[in-house]
């Protein structure tokens, strides 16, 4: 995939290098915006945390506040999960929830993390959880007690213990890094002295696939994230960009330009004879699958201008599906397909974010920044991630798709670019 950013022309010269140390944690949070509605929850510091190498009560208060649907209560002293919550009390202080836990190590060197949650208006126990895990696994464990929650006050699955992929540049190398959803922890899964771009998730979260110029031209390779082995996917003649898994995992969408312009073709996931699907002597590029995998969404200038077109896997020619500004590039469906995303220019060098309802046509902006690049969603849906600028910063930044609750990952200095949400499963 290439953007308006191409990071073309760094320093080479020394290949690139599987990592398997872990990447520093480099991000801190800005929250923007309010819901419209935003549930009072008490939640303080677990009992027995201080003795752990993680504040998982911490992890989980960070957690809530980003997803923008709630609102932390001044905490009573001393609960736990074994408390019996003063209901009354609680209310007094405007609560509608509480979560309580304990943190313990155990005897073989694992620590319990437990919590439970109590519906203060009903008076009603909710349930909890006990999460035994080496003191590697603290943060996800924070993070599944957070999803938990979230899920149980809202109905909606969490997706705070995800992960996210993402491309950094600083002192003359590039790094694709793989952390937790709110940019900490994680490892650097590739590192080089010539691009990385184009980040793309398998649907089962276990390889990525990603264009790299080692070589000193565009290959699109797939890397298992578990053992770290690279295998090359689409190295023809001329570029090879922009991979797509399908839902099922079984091909990738990638542009070639093997035939002389770049089109898109379908590829098995462990190479072979690569699919010619788009026929045009335009530039089609960027092509990503629609959820049910039988449509194929993607960007061409055959009009005159690049904007985002749409066509069936199973014949038939390709429908324009963006309208609005002369510009669209880089879309991003929503996993119920029901919602686009993509980056529009508006005027001069601006570029913005932008959600399109395909059964309505109604188009809104998600971000209020105007250097935004790469839009893709959370795997629930409800959140999108893109790269851009902010305050004169670069800054991974995610949003509610309706830009009312915005969150500024902010970087230490490095280029960040491509960042990519991964899917449920870890």
């Amino acid at each position: 995939m290439w953007t308006r950013r191409e990071w073309i022309g760094a320093a080479g010269g020394l290949g690139a290098g599987l990592l398997g140390g872990s990447a520093a944690a480099q991000f801190r949070v800005e929250i923007s915006g309010v819901g419209a509605t935003q549930l009072p929850i008490v939640l303080g510091r677990f009992r027995g945390e201080e003795g752990a190498p993680q504040a998982v009560s911490a992890i989980v208060r960070a957690d809530l506040e980003r997803s923008g649907r709630f609102r932390i209560v001044d905490t009573p002293a001393g609960l736990d999960e074994l408390s019996t919550p003063a209901y009354t009390e609680l209310r007094s202080r405007g609560a509608d929830a509480l979560v309580a836990g304990s943190v313990t190590r155990l005897s073989d060197g694992r620590f319990d993390a437990r919590y439970k949650l109590w519906d203060v208006v009903k008076g009603q126990d909710q349930g909890g959880q006990s999460l035994a895990v080496p003191a590697a696994d603290l943060r996800l464990a924070a993070h599944r007690i957070a999803d938990a929650i979230y899920e149980k006050l809202t109905g909606e699955k969490g997706v705070f213990s995800t992960r996210i992929a993402y491309v950094t540049r600083g002192g003359g190398r590039y790094q694709l890094r793989i952390t937790d959803a709110d940019g900490e922890g994680g490892q650097v899964a590739l590192a080089s002295a010539e691009p990385i771009i184009s980040p793309s998730w398998s649907p089962d979260g276990r390889e990525l696939a990603y264009v790299s110029f080692e070589t000193r031209k565009a290959v699109v390779w797939v890397q298992d994230l578990q053992s770290g082995a690279r295998r090359q996917l689409a190295n023809f003649k001329g570029t090879n960009s922009a991979p797509a898994w399908s839902p099922d995992g079984r091909e990738l969408a990638v542009t070639l330009s093997r035939e002389g312009g770049s089109q898109v073709f379908l590829i098995g996931r462990d190479g072979g004879s690569p699919r010619r699907i788009t026929h045009s002597s335009a530039i089609d590029t960027e092509a990503v699958f629609s959820p049910d995998g039988k449509q194929i969404y993607f960007v061409s200038d055959r009009g005159g201008s690049p904007q985002i077109y749409r066509q069936s896997l199973g014949g038939g020619g390709a429908e324009r599906v963006t309208f609005q500004g002369g510009y669209n590039i880089s879309p991003a469906l929503s996993p119920d397909g029901r919602t686009l995303a993509y980056v529009t220019r508006l005027g001069g060098n601006q570029f913005r974010v932008m959600a399109l309802e395909l059964a309505s046509g109604q188009v809104s902006a998600v971000s209020d920044t105007s250097d935004d690049e790469r839009p893709t969603f959370a795997p629930n849906g409800r959140f999108l991630i893109y790269a851009t600028r902010s305050q004169g910063r670069e800054v991974l930044m995610t949003s509610t798709l309706d830009g009312k609750i915005r969150t500024r990952l902010l970087s230490s200095g490095l280029d960040i670019r491509e960042p990519v949400w991964g899917p449920f499963g870890r």
